[in-house]
């Protein structure tokens, strides 16, 4: 069975009806974008209450992870074209997009698939298309996902899989995201900074004190924040450029074990995205947004989005607010004493989901496993 038929038996069994059929400029026709994006449930009339779906035992139980921009990698994709409907989703993708995705992500170039504007699309599709691979080489943990989580960007992978929205709708705004950061990234000469920090490091202190230099550099409005909470005293603080050579310049006497600025191309998830807040807001107001129908957790705080609204509200408030990826983290797999953990499954491009899961929770990393999306299967 493949994902397709697999996700449309659990909408049936939970009694919800399909999405309607809608598409968006440039999309697929309405037959390949339906085949494509009937992942999971159209919400209920207000009048016919939701039907719960059965709870599972949490050994039986699986989470999903999707992994953000910086995980992309030329020849991702290699290992999933033999697998359900990923050829026809990058068929979509190049439709939506304007051009052959499967082709950069194969073949590159590197410096072209690095740009936020190829890159975030480009993770999305390739995570969803390893939900594939996962599915034919292990239905059971499709069919028993309880929670879905994704990094960045990777937060619309995770709710087209919950059935909040579809795939071609979805991409679609992922490409107004992608450009609206982008241009808002040109603006400012700015970027993003990896810090490992020891037990005395005071992040907030320490972009305070960047801040500072940069106003006695005659910057004006400075920006230095955490943009990103991956782990216990791993961090990713972005801002205006002189302040993270500020942290680099001071990292010993700030307590940094260690810093590394990380190739992207401005401040994500800090106030100088502001001016892509308007263009994401504007394009999620058209789209059928619905209430997930499996747990979805939100990087804005880490809590579980609770209806449409909500899921338009956080994704936009998501572009300005810091990725609490170490809270979701700790609200996913929080437990009482002795209870089993789920079977993790990150999947798409890179381990790094997995590595702040091991920092964060030993003993769920224990049931984790990498959907591999460059090598096919044995």
């Amino acid at each position: 069975m493949n994902l397709l038929a697999l996700i449309r038996r659990r909408a049936a069994a939970a009694g919800v009806s399909p999405p309607p059929r809608r598409t968006q400029p440039g999309s697929a026709p309405s037959r390949s974008l339906t085949d494509i994006t009937d992942h999971l449930t159209e919400q209920h009339p207000a009048e016919e209450p939701r039907t719960p779906r059965p709870r599972r035992p949490p050994n039986r139980a699986s989470v999903l992870l999707f992994p953000g921009q910086g995980s992309q990698f030329v020849g991702m994709g290699r290992g999933l074209l033999e697998y359900g409907n990923v050829r026809e989703m990058f068929s979509v993708a190049q439709k939506v997009l304007g051009y052959d995705l499967l082709d950069l992500c194969l073949n590159g170039p590197e410096e072209d698939l690095m740009k936020t504007v190829h890159c975030q699309p480009a993770v999305f599709v390739t995570s969803l298309a390893a939900v594939e691979r996962l599915n034919q080489e292990n239905p059971e943990a499709v069919e028993n996902c309880v929670t879905a989580a994704g990094f960045s960007v990777g937060e619309f992978a995770a709710l087209v899989f919950s059935g909040a929205m579809d795939f071609a709708e979805a991409l679609f705004a992922v490409k107004v995201r992608a450009e609206a950061m982008q241009k808002a990234s040109d603006q400012t000469r700015s970027g993003m900074l990896s810090v490992i920090g020891k037990n005395q490091a005071n992040y907030k202190h320490a972009c305070l004190q960047a801040r500072e230099h940069c106003l006695s550099l005659g910057i004006q409005n400075p920006v230095c924040s955490i943009a990103n909470y991956l782990f216990p005293d791993g961090r990713v603080i972005a801002g205006h450029q002189e302040a993270l050579d500020f942290l680099q310049k001071n990292s010993r006497k700030l307590h940094f074990a260690r810093t590394r600025q990380l190739p992207v191309s401005g401040a994500f998830h800090t106030s100088l995205m502001e001016p892509a807040v308007e263009p994401l807001r504007d394009v999620l107001r058209e789209l059928d947004v619905r209430r997930p129908i499996i747990s979805v957790h939100s990087n804005v705080n880490g809590k579980r989005y609770m209806h449409d609204n909500h899921v338009r509200q956080q994704l936009v408030k998501q572009l300005v607010s810091p990725v609490k990826w170490e809270q979701t983290l700790h609200e996913i797999y929080e437990r009482n004493q002795g209870e089993d953990f789920p079977h993790t499954y990150e999947v798409g491009p890179g381990k790094q989901l997995g590595a702040t899961l091991q920092k964060c929770n030993m003993k769920a990393f224990k049931n984790y496993k990498h959907i591999d999306v460059a090598l096919p299967q044995d």
